[in-house]
């Protein structure tokens, strides 16, 4: 049966209600979550949500939505999934005043963003737009970032929930639904609740492309190098000051091109510096470290290592000590004990009707740590494009087909259980 050319879609009038609220995260902030506006947000699905007829929709004091569609099967062993997306949105880029605008039927031509001459999303530039002719594409105004990462995928399972709820006809087991704050500052499961969550598997819908489907992320450390210089006046500094800050410029300087995300893509790692501060005495530079292969990210450590070593040479007086520490892992590692995890997710984006294809993650989601912490989670497309920038891009018919994709998963779990 394909039901799904008989929805009424609210997909895009739910997304586009949804980029107008600000929630935008903040590194610096030491609070969950780290602004309080992302509750707004949540505030407004959980109204949402209970007005679709799930009654125990509700928002924690973390920020985090939950909410639970009972199954409407006979069959009594099917696994309980979980749907989830992140509320908030990069503060690499303002999202306060978002202006979503439609163009309509898109023709390949390069779509010219009103607020701003210089923003301009050319087909050259975004080639994924070639998929796109005839679609209807939502951009932002040219001020501000559009929040299709990842408000794209909370209204694509906000639709799929007002679906479940109004088409019984769609057979499934227990669906458990979470929408987490943070994670755009990695902190987007640091209160997420597993045991309240109580699924075997769960997916995020945070991905590019339309049948893109990810099952590996990078394995990620983060490094902080702290370099002990030798102050001195100025005035008489001569063959006693050792500048920590340009100790750490000559590091910096010296990191091996090969290495760098600039210079690097596909499966490759890189050592990237983030942030760098500090004086003459002491200066702290602040690495991520990223790999595919778990066991190379110690090698890369030990790249920062062989570096300071050999500037501390020309500062005989100075020092250095690197600290490392893990921040998330390769979920591949989990899912491949799971294997119809993604294999059902494979299936649904064909029952879909498209053509389905497994890519690896040049950094992290949400489902790298669920899937450490006891819940496996792969990463389906929610057609978000560009993100984190002004340019920032998701057509209409690619979030109904992200839609259309949970559907037909639910009815694989409940048809395999």
């Amino acid at each position: 049966m394909d039901f799904t050319a008989s929805l009424s879609f609210t997909v895009t009038d739910r997304f586009l209600r949804y980029v107008q609220i600000d929630t935008q995260s903040d590194a610096s902030s030491p609070t969950t979550p780290s602004t309080e506006k992302q509750k707004d947000l949540g505030r407004l699905l959980v109204t949402e949500l209970l007005e679709i007829g799930i009654a125990d929709a509700h928002l924690d004091q973390y920020g985090y939505v939950y909410a639970t569609i009972p199954a409407n099967t006979d069959k009594p062993n099917v696994p309980v999934i979980c749907f989830c997306s992140h509320m908030d949105t990069a503060p690499d880029c303002s999202g306060t005043g978002v202006k979503p605008i439609i163009h309509k039927k898109y023709n390949g031509d390069d779509i010219a963003l009103p607020d701003d001459a210089t923003q301009v999303i050319k087909l050259a530039d975004h080639p994924d737009l070639k998929n796109q002719l005839g679609n209807d594409i939502i951009t932002a105004s040219g001020n501000t970032l559009l929040g299709a990462d990842n408000k794209a995928g909370v209204a694509e399972i906000m639709d799929a929930c007002y679906q479940l709820i109004n088409h019984p006809e769609i057979k499934h087991g227990v669906i458990k639904i979470l929408f987490t704050p943070d994670e755009e500052i990695g902190r987007g499961v640091d209160k997420a609740d597993i045991a309240k969550i109580g699924a075997f598997a769960a997916y995020t819908m945070d991905g590019e492309s339309a049948g893109n489907m990810e099952n590996e992320t990078f394995s990620a450390d983060g490094a902080k190098l702290t370099i002990n210089g030798v102050s001195s006046h100025p005035g008489f500094a001569q063959g006693k000051m050792e500048s920590a800050i340009k100790i750490a410029g000559k590091i910096i300087s010296a990191l091996p091109d090969s290495l760098s995300p600039e210079h690097t893509s596909g499966m490759q790692g890189f050592v990237h510096p983030v942030d760098i501060s500090g004086h003459v005495e002491a200066a702290v530079i602040d690495f991520i470290i990223r790999d595919f292969e778990e066991d190379k990210l110690s090698e890369h450590a030990n790249v920062i290592r062989s570096v300071a070593d050999e500037v501390l040479k020309s500062y005989p007086n100075s020092t250095y000590m690197l600290d490392t520490h893990q921040q998330y892992r390769n979920m591949k590692n989990v899912l491949a004990q799971h294997p119809q995890i993604v294999d059902y997710g494979m299936e649904a984006m064909r029952r879909a009707g498209l053509e389905p294809k497994l890519c690896s993650i040049r950094g992290g989601t949400d489902g790298s740590r669920l899937s450490f912490m006891g819940l496996p989670t792969p990463n389906i497309f929610a057609g978000e494009h560009a993100f984190h920038s002004k340019q920032e891009w998701v057509s209409v018919q690619d979030m109904q087909k992200a839609v259309d994709t949970i559907l037909h998963l639910c009815m694989v779990w409940e048809e395999k259980g």
